[in-house]
């Protein structure tokens, strides 16, 4: 079969590779429908993450049911949601939601990020994903929603929506503020969720134009970052997010966090240290919780707001490009690629 292959930064390919078989009664294979490229996927392909190659790409998708375990919980022809992360939902991890790190597995485990933990499990941008303990591990796609709208759930648009979501269910109404920047796509997320949500105040901070401009129609307050400028804090926000992935910026959500706020950082921070204003967050009593999404447990609930309409992650998509586009495509600096199979492009 096909699969994207990267191979070094700005050097993906298509290559023929063994197509996966059912290994056991739960495994499923499903075909790609539509695949977006993930924040992370961007910044591989052009080098700024400097993940060894060769190693199948690609881990946001849709997919249809090609073939099906006597135990796989779904049958030929369903239309799923594929975690990226894989995970048995069956350890004492995955039951108490921590899918990022499955007993199953090594910890990472994830379509398309073989350098994430390892080990190699194929990738999306491909024609077959195999797709063990599917009876949890894939989520049918609700009735009237776009697969190609939905096309980023299983991670960023989850990522998003878990800085804010459940922040919100303990404080209805509350402030939002978002920073953007490096986690491009995640912060917009972050944005339009909270405003689905009703959030009080959605405040969303970039100095990147089009990113605003994507903001805003989601519903979001837009307005420059503008640190270098010598911005300051100018409200306290009850829920902050973090997506600039920049130590300055960093600093700025943690003083824009309300006493007894919640700060998540969904950016990676890429240097050694990152130095950050402890002494006021301590005082300030603040949550802080960084780190990679939990895709499993988290990504039915943004399914379930877009399915009723209130939630619109696809005014974040700013190019939908047939699988064959994908390699030169890769490194589109804009927020979000959508990748189409011949069967729905």
């Amino acid at each position: 079969m096909r699969q994207l292959t990267f191979i070094s930064p700005g050097n993906l390919e298509w290559r023929e590779v063994p197509a996966p078989r059912l290994e056991a009664d739960t495994d499923a294979l499903v075909k790609p429908l539509v695949v977006a490229r993930c924040d992370l996927d961007l910044y591989i392909a052009a080098g700024v993450v400097n993940y060894p190659g060769p190693f199948a790409f690609g881990h946001e998708t849709i997919a249809r049911v090609v073939e099906a375990g006597s135990r796989s919980g779904v049958s030929p022809g369903d239309v799923v949601v594929v975690p990226f992360q894989l995970s048995c939902g069956r350890c004492n991890a995955c039951l108490r939601g921590w899918t990022n790190s499955c007993e199953s597995y090594p910890f990472g485990a994830a379509y398309g990020l073989k350098p994430t933990s390892g080990t190699e499990f194929g990738g999306a941008l491909s024609d077959l994903m195999r797709v063990p303990f599917a009876d949890h591990m894939l989520v049918p796609l609700p009735a009237g929603v776009d697969p190609i709208a939905a096309a980023s759930v299983s991670d960023n648009i989850a990522d998003g929506w878990r800085a804010v979501g459940p922040q919100l269910e303990a404080r209805p109404g509350a402030s939002v503020l978002v920073v953007g920047g490096l986690a491009q796509s995640v912060g917009l997320y972050a944005a339009g969720a909270a405003v689905s949500l009703g959030a009080g105040r959605v405040l969303y901070l970039d100095d990147h134009p089009e990113r605003r401009a994507r903001a805003e129609a989601m519903g979001a307050q837009v307005e420059p970052l503008a640190l270098a400028e010598g911005r300051q804090p100018e409200a306290q926000f009850e829920i902050v997010v973090e997506a600039a992935g920049d130590a300055d910026a960093l600093g700025f959500a943690m003083k824009s966090c309300a006493a007894n706020g919640s700060l998540t950082s969904v950016s990676i921070h890429l240097g050694a240290t990152t130095p950050v204003p402890l002494t006021r967050a301590y005082y300030k009593g603040l949550t802080f919780q960084t780190g990679r999404v939990q895709s499993r447990p988290t990504f039915p609930l943004a399914l379930a707001c877009m399915a009723c309409g209130d939630f619109h992650p696809e005014r974040v998509t700013h190019r939908v490009l047939p699988f064959a586009q994908a390699a030169e495509a890769m490194t589109d600096p804009g927020p979000k690629v959508v990748f189409t199979c011949d069967e729905i492009a």
